[in-house]
């Protein structure tokens, strides 16, 4: 599985519907499992995104499917962020000339 980091941040719509932020992060969390992808975290933020998820996805088609999908939903715009672990990084070093 490969780690994504997912930025949101609210819409319009989102704001005004605030209140229901963390029943649809809940739905958030079965759409993804629904795609085989997993949702490790959710956190709510301040600053330049309101929200930041790790996800776990079998590819980038998959996560890119679960954002668009998301962003059906009207509430979030969001940026994917392909994340590696210090293993992935020893590796894609292994490979650097």
């Amino acid at each position: 599985m490969a780690m994504y980091v997912v930025l949101a941040n609210f819409t319009d719509q989102g704001v005004r519907n605030v209140k229901d932020t963390v029943k649809r992060a809940d739905s958030f969390r079965e759409l993804a499992k629904a795609s085989g992808a997993t949702v490790k975290e959710i956190y709510w933020t301040l600053g330049q995104y309101d929200i930041v998820a790790t996800v776990d996805a079998p590819d980038d088609m998959v996560v890119t499917a679960l954002g668009l999908t998301l962003a059906k939903g009207g509430n979030v715009r969001t940026q994917t962020l392909r994340a590696f672990s210090p293993a992935d990084m020893g590796k894609i070093l292994g490979k650097v000339a």
